[in-house]
């Protein structure tokens, strides 16, 4: 989500004003990605490992914009203006940062918490993970990335002068043991009982892309590679997991659309395929991106997409857009209502909605979450 997005939802969660409508914006997940791989090129190129151009091997991700040039939004989108925004007429609850906080699980509106929070700046600050062994908040230092796990003992951690393994914490023991999964690009994704890590490996001596699926218990790593031509994606193509787990999701791209470095390619729909087999099952035709399994609601009719210009709820049945949203980094409750994450200079918060957009309360997240690192959530 970019900064005006992200100051309106703040200045929402506070004063709302029915008269206010929401600008175009980026999801705040897209943007944290494209920061880490621009960070993930600049440590290849010092360690030789990456010749200048070879991102452009992989067909769907020819489009992805280099460092310093953004996504832009596109301009106005006749079908998406029809599309009324919903606004909220009463003020709702707010909640102020806890001032302790590491010595438990940070409890969150909509019956969520946060398992962790990965260092995203840089200099890399170290990561903060939730260590359910002892009830508390813990630091972990020397990786670049660490990813907790939503359920279980787990994290992934990684280090970029070791592009291509991938590393399991266990964070009771601070063991960690390393496997060859191939390098990743974009954001890893857990699987929402904790056990199968999801990435997006780019191999781009065979100029191919696949689907790895890492269990962490044993180590076993399965690949199935994905043939981008016929599933074609360009600009911010990851999987990631639908909400049962069962399936792994990819964007596809609208052959028939216009394609630009400048603005969001429009999507042809999600493919889905299965996570146990790597074969494709169906495509729903709902246009955008979903950030992760939560994006989904409930029962599956309905998911959170980022689109062209703004964060949209659509039915997974027809395609069709309910109406938008302030924010695509959303996590779905089983009660029906949607935990939205907003960042802003180093600060960060989280506003409990309605499906409809109606805001119910909000708190404010510890700095210590927010500046330099991303938090993590997950069901309590």
């Amino acid at each position: 989500m970019s900064h005006d997005a992200d100051q309106l939802l703040r200045t929402t969660l506070r004063e709302p004003d029915p008269a206010v409508t929401l600008p175009p914006g980026l999801a705040a997940a897209a943007v944290r990605r494209g920061r880490r791989l621009r960070r993930r090129r600049r440590a290849a190129m010092v360690l030789g490992a990456v010749v200048a151009g070879a991102t452009l091997v992989t067909p769907f991700l020819v489009l992805r914009p280099g460092p310093g040039h953004p996504v832009r939004p596109a301009g106005p989108d006749p079908a998406a203006s029809a599309v009324p925004t919903a606004t909220d007429s009463t003020a709702p609850k707010s909640r102020p940062a806890p001032a302790q906080w590491r010595s438990g699980p940070l409890t969150l509106p909509g019956g969520w918490t946060i398992v962790g929070a990965t260092g995203t700046g840089e200099p890399v600050e170290p990561a903060i993970v939730l260590d359910r062994s002892r009830g508390r908040y813990v630091t972990v230092n020397g990786y670049d990335e660490v990813w907790a796990a939503p359920r279980g003992s787990f994290a992934a951690v990684f280090r970029y002068q070791r592009r291509a393994e991938t590393g399991i914490l266990d964070i009771g023991t601070g063991r960690v043991r390393w496997f060859r999964t191939g390098a990743h690009i974009m954001t890893p994704q857990w699987s929402p009982d904790g056990t199968r890590l999801l990435l997006t490996l780019d191999d781009k001596d065979n100029g191919t892309t696949a689907i790895g699926v890492l269990t962490a218990a044993s180590g076993a790593v399965r690949r199935w590679p994905v043939d981008t031509q016929k599933y074609f994606c360009t600009d911010q193509c990851f999987f990631t997991w639908s909400r049962d787990g069962q399936q792994v999701v990819f964007q596809q791209t609208d052959p028939g659309g216009p394609l630009s470095e400048s603005v969001r390619p429009r999507r042809r729909g999600l493919q889905l395929f299965s996570s146990g087999t790597g074969l494709p099952t169906r495509l729903v035709p709902v246009h955008g991106d979903a950030a992760g399994p939560y994006a989904w609601s409930p029962d599956g009719s309905l998911v959170v997409v980022q689109g062209q210009q703004q964060p949209e709820l659509a039915e997974t049945g027809t395609g069709r857009v309910r109406h938008q949203l302030p924010g695509a980094d959303v996590y779905w409750g089983p009660d029906g209502r949607l935990l939205v994450l907003s960042r802003e200079a180093g600060a960060c918060s989280v506003g409990l909605m309605e499906p409809d957009g109606r805001l119910i309360e909000s708190q404010d997240l510890p700095a210590e979450l927010c500046a330099g690192r991303t938090p993590l959530f997950a069901p309590r």
